[in-house]
């Protein structure tokens, strides 16, 4: 490994060499170092990582544990996760060593965490706090079952919040036809509120139908995708869970007034055609 500063830009670089998973030598260059000693640290926790020492620093398991887990679960399951990381751990613990944090560590932190307030003045919920003291134990528990970390701290420190069993709402029908006269000018909006009550779909659900997933003869609905919003892009992705894929009956009136609305969006457009 060699430690050097480019003249040009004024800034510190590490070069360094490393093998990959077939054993094939590859050369690694990390640059932008203000400091000597940022490179250094960079050198030392890089000489770890591939090592697999949990004497590594945690934020540089965190990329690993990141890197494991990516593929393996859906987009925005990871992007929620990393936020997490990044924004209620990282800051704690990212220059830690990953075999250095103890119970007690663990337990300052989540005095701090449940004292942090979101932007409106208020705290956050029981249920936002277990998830964040269940993303770290998580953390470590991949250190522990794949990389030979001895103990989770977090779970002996026990979690902070709690699952709130919130009782859920639901308007009546007269709820429903009241409110659907507010909106009997907008036909779009009116005619996804009618799929949203009367098939329970979800909102990704919904927004990603298209006319293909309705059949009219049998008056069925295929769920079998979602829409989501993902890092600026409109992506569509499959349902929440596998459960999710399956195919709904609908009511006959609704049947009939999704068939006319579609009807009429698809003569819009070829009137629209020069």
């Amino acid at each position: 490994m060699a430690v050097i500063k480019n003249h040009k830009t004024g800034m510190w670089e590490v070069r360094t060499y490393y093998k990959d998973l077939t054993g094939a030598r590859k050369q690694k260059t990390k640059r932008g170092f203000a400091k000597k000693s940022e490179a250094l640290e960079w050198e030392r926790n890089f000489k770890l990582k591939e090592n697999q020492s949990i004497s590594m620093s945690f934020k540089s398991f965190v990329d690993i544990y990141l890197t494991d887990l990516e593929s393996r679960i859906k987009r925005n399951t990871f992007l929620t996760k990393k936020h997490i990381i990044e924004t209620k751990i990282l800051p704690y613990f990212g220059k830690r060593k990953l075999d250095d944090i103890r119970t007690s560590d663990v337990i300052q932190w989540q005095n701090e965490i449940m004292m942090l307030k979101k932007d409106n003045g208020e705290l956050f919920s029981p249920t936002y706090l277990k998830t964040i003291h269940n993303q770290l134990s998580a953390i470590l528990n991949h250190a522990v079952n794949m990389y030979g970390l001895k103990d989770n701290v977090a779970r002996k420190a026990g979690t902070m919040g709690k699952e709130e069993n919130k009782e859920m709402e639901f308007w009546t029908q007269e709820e429903f036809q009241a409110f659907l006269e507010c909106v009997a000018d907008k036909p779009i909006s009116y005619y996804a509120f009618e799929m949203l009550y009367w098939t329970g779909i979800r909102e990704g659900e919904l927004l990603a139908l298209t006319p293909a997933d309705f059949n009219f003869e049998k008056k069925t609905l295929r769920i079998n995708k979602s829409y989501q919003r993902l890092e600026g892009k409109d992506v569509i992705t499959d349902p929440k869970t596998p459960k999710s894929n399956r195919t709904i009956v609908m009511p006959d009136f609704l049947a009939v007034e999704m068939e006319d609305f579609i009807s009429s969006l698809c003569v819009s457009v070829l009137h629209c055609i020069p």
